[in-house]
């Protein structure tokens, strides 16, 4: 059994003009007095329009679906007793020229001495997911594995648009906005975990880097847990699709675990850069890259393919009936992308806030006749 563990971030927006606003603090203070949070799941980001959760280890996607459900539902009831509400989308889509400052901490305030202007335009928010993996050796296969998949996870998971109230023409803004720290996107092939080791060192040593909480890469080996953590996927609005994406990421790494990539079909990076790119720039309305082939293709073929090459652990884990039936939907539906444009289409930008905050929280659900992807 491959344990999971999920870290979801937030943007608290202005109820009313979904501008984001600086009160992370006072809104994590009063969810450590909610009932159901203990008081180190709800933790500082960069900015202090962000706060970030994280569940425990789970070994089920139903836990993994309570936890967040949990989380999110305390959190929302902290942010509006402080009147702002909480937003599960990956980038904010409207902002006034003001700075968000960053969390009062020293290490934050060293990130936005040393690049001020990129720390202000980080009102980005991601899904990380953490799999377990039996010792940093397998750690490192199955990272060096997973690169020809981040691409299809950037298309799926895509939900940033929009940015300073216009549309960017990308489905995943935030892949951009997070591509131009240093040591970013999607990770080098590793000769085993030596290797690894030896070149983060060497970043960290050099002063390159401040450390190695800075390595942004897609996908990197967790310091502080036996993990690899896949960092690749925005935020997503509803619960179920955080924990869809969850065991779509936990079936990769197990069948790389027990089929890891040889070196040899290692693909190239900048083949792989591209297909990031190109995820970010278009989700799921186009076509999508196919990790095993490193092709495109239409969606329906390209997933067809992932189940049935992630089928076998899929169900050794019982997640196809979260999976399957929840990526058939977001072909029909859209993605976190598709679904903000099309409600800023027709309940401008009101109706929009009301859509991220509402469905990040839980309540009513999201438009039951909504049209099919474009």
């Amino acid at each position: 059994m491959v344990t999971v563990g999920v870290e979801e971030e937030y943007l608290l927006l202005d109820a009313a003009t979904g501008v984001p606003v600086a009160r992370a603090e006072q809104v994590r203070k009063a969810a450590d007095q909610q009932p159901g949070i203990d008081g180190d799941e709800v933790q500082r980001e960069l900015l202090q329009a962000q706060l970030e959760v994280a569940t425990p280890v789970c070994s089920t996607l139903d836990e993994v679906g309570a936890h967040l459900g949990r989380l999110r539902g305390a959190l929302a009831a902290a942010a509006a007793s402080h009147g702002c509400r909480l937003a599960a989308c990956g980038a904010a889509p409207f902002a006034d020229r003001l700075a968000v400052p960053v969390s009062d901490t020293p290490r934050y305030r060293t990130i936005h001495a040393d690049a001020p202007q990129l720390t202000d335009e980080q009102l980005i928010t991601g899904m990380h997911v953490h799999v377990g993996v039996p010792d940093r050796e397998a750690g490192v296969a199955v990272l060096n594995g997973l690169r020809p998949w981040l691409p299809l996870l950037v298309a799926l998971s895509a939900n940033s648009p929009l940015w300073n109230g216009v549309d960017t023409g990308f489905a995943d803004w935030r892949t951009v906005i997070f591509s131009r720290w240093p040591v970013s996107g999607v990770p080098p092939h590793f000769d085993g975990a030596a290797d690894y080791d030896a070149r983060i060192r060497a970043l960290v040593d050099t002063g390159l880097i401040g450390d190695t909480g800075q390595l942004y890469w897609q996908a990197r080996l967790s310091e502080r847990y036996p993990t690899v953590e896949i960092r690749a996927m925005d935020v997503q609005l509803r619960v179920d699709e955080a924990v869809m994406l969850a065991g779509l990421v936990r079936a990769i790494a197990a069948t790389l675990l027990t089929d890891p990539l040889p070196a040899s079909a290692a693909p190239h990076h900048e083949a792989l850069a591209a297909a990031v790119w190109y995820a970010a720039r278009h989700g799921c309305t186009e076509r999508l890259h196919d990790p095993r082939t490193g092709t495109l293709d239409s969606p329906p073929a390209v997933l067809d393919r992932v189940l049935d090459t992630l089928g076998p652990a899929l169900r050794r884990h019982g997640d196809t009936p979260w999976v399957e039936p929840l990526l058939s939907r977001l072909l029909t539906e859209g993605n976190g992308a598709v679904r903000q444009r099309r409600e800023l289409r027709r309940g401008g930008r009101a109706g929009l806030v009301d859509l991220i905050s509402s469905v990040t929280d839980g309540t009513p659900s999201e438009e039951p006749d909504a049209d099919p992807v474009p």
